[in-house]
């Protein structure tokens, strides 16, 4: 079955890094374009970006352009978020997601907190 593990979160001060992990398996992982999202209290669930089955192509959502990195190593099965010049304002679960034939798949999220 379609697994996705996501880690890598934590609690970082204002203008800090973190770097997200999501392992995937149970389908082939190269075949599909993967995603993040996130989900802070009280707000609805986020685009923060995108990338293409082979890694060449990746959006992002406006409010991370130019701090969020995203990457994936299909060898592994994983995909990256690479998070610079944190803000109080990212902090928020992150989740990755996948979709396998129009039905969405979500990991467990990881909780990352920017605060002093």
């Amino acid at each position: 079955q379609v697994q996705l593990v996501e880690s890598g979160g934590g609690l970082v001060q204002p203008g800090g890094s973190l770097r997200l992990s999501c392992a995937a398996s149970g389908f082939t992982f190269s075949n599909y374009a993967m995603s993040w999202y996130r989900q802070a209290p009280g707000k609805e669930r986020e685009l923060v970006a995108a990338i293409s089955s082979a890694g060449g192509s990746t959006n992002y959502g406006d409010s991370v352009k130019g701090r969020f990195t995203i990457s994936r190593d299909n060898a592994k099965n994983t995909v990256y978020l690479q998070m610079n010049s944190l803000k109080p304002e990212d902090t928020a679960v992150y989740y990755c997601k996948s979709q396998i034939r129009w039905i969405d798949y979500w990991g467990q999220g990881t909780q990352v907190t920017v605060s002093s």
